[in-house]
């Protein structure tokens, strides 16, 4: 018999949120991470808020719609306040009542810098990944390392000759840059001067961007180092010696070290070996100067480390960072933690729901 729809629809209602979300939906064991997480970062939190006036946004609500931008490709913060009056799911996450108003866009831009100046999203970073160890998902011994560009957000007409004059400019104008010579010494983004034009490899077109370098533990693929530095002045090769340090310095006994063949160079594998760590990088055709065994931990770090892609693949589509949204180092930065946040705790959960019968060391 087919339904009647109501003459006098009901416009209230009483609505418990929690049985609106599915038992077996990964976004409770997430959340339920993300509680734990932030709740050991309370002290933190605590010290870069002034003991007294008003009360602001809680800032779990707002590392947590960080968290949620990720997951679910939402492109701004206005549109993630946007997405919050009208989905309940968001709400329930970022736990934000149903008769309280959602707050502005401006309240991230407003925190960015506290959160920039107080390095908040490297610590919950190093919490989330303290969190893995906790359950045993790391390795504490086998890594692997790998790099990638970030767009920036600024135009290839705003790269102009440092000696220019500035001035208003005249708008949108065609521009026509065939023969001219552009190089990162002589020409600067007038809206963002730290993205560097740089290509991607021969044959490929120059564009601006950032660097980002990430460190993956080869038992389960977690991110356990990420950082965003400018794509010119800084090798891949040296910000991964310092992050295999930054690792033994937390902890960490990392004994070896896989990477592809961009790595394969004396920066990479002397600093590496310096710190008591074996290198694994993909050689390059006929050529071994350095003189890196083939061994056969060699060829299973070569078999792992491409898991690493996948991490940055995940970044650029799922967490829809591809290209950056923020001017600068700092904030790009800032925003990747996030994004790789994001990236570890979708991996967590799957482990958490179905945690593997046999885990390698």
């Amino acid at each position: 018999m087919r339904g009647q729809l109501p003459n006098q629809p009901s416009f209230i209602s009483l609505i418990n949120v929690e049985t609106m979300i599915p038992a077996a939906h990964p976004i409770r064991v997430i959340k339920r991470m993300c509680d734990e997480v932030l709740a050991s970062l309370s002290q933190q939190l605590d010290g870069i808020y002034a003991a007294d006036g008003a009360p602001s946004i809680p800032p779990e609500s707002l590392l947590k719609g960080k968290v949620l931008q990720a997951l679910y490709t939402v492109r701004s913060d206005r549109q993630l306040c946007d997405r919050l009056k009208t989905d309940l799911l968001f709400r329930w996450f970022v736990d934000l009542p149903l008769d309280m108003e959602v707050f502005d866009a401006s309240t991230y831009s407003k925190n960015q810098q506290r959160l920039i100046q107080h390095q908040v999203a490297e610590l919950f970073f190093t919490a989330v990944v303290e969190l893995a160890r906790h359950h045993g998902w790391v390795s504490n011994e086998h890594f692997s390392v790998d790099g990638t560009l970030i767009e920036a957000w600024a135009s290839m007409k705003s790269f102009r000759p440092k000696d220019e004059p500035q001035g208003p400019g005249p708008g949108n104008a065609w521009m026509d840059f065939k023969g001219e010579k552009r190089r990162n010494d002589t020409h600067q983004s007038t809206t963002d001067a730290e993205a560097k034009l740089i290509r991607k490899g021969p044959g490929k077109e120059a564009k601006l961007c950032f660097g980002a370098h990430l460190a993956m533990e080869n038992r389960h693929g977690l991110c356990v180092r990420f950082a965003i530095k400018p794509a010119v002045g800084v090798t891949e090769s040296e910000v991964a010696v310092d992050q295999l340090a930054e690792l033994k310095a937390n902890g960490f006994r990392p004994k070896s070290a896989g990477a592809d063949k961009n790595y394969h160079n004396a920066d990479f594998i002397h600093g590496a070996r310096q710190l008591g760590v074996v290198p694994h990088p993909a050689l390059k055709q006929n050529q071994n100067p350095l003189r890196v065994r083939l061994t056969a931990t060699h060829a299973v770090s070569q078999l792992i480390r491409k898991r690493i892609e996948e991490l940055i693949g995940w970044c650029k589509t799922t967490g829809n960072f591809r290209k950056s949204r923020y001017r600068g180092v700092e904030r790009t930065n800032t925003q990747g933690h996030f994004v790789a946040i994001a990236c570890n705790l979708v991996r967590m959960a799957k482990l958490s729901l179905s945690p593997p019968a046999l885990a390698r060391a």
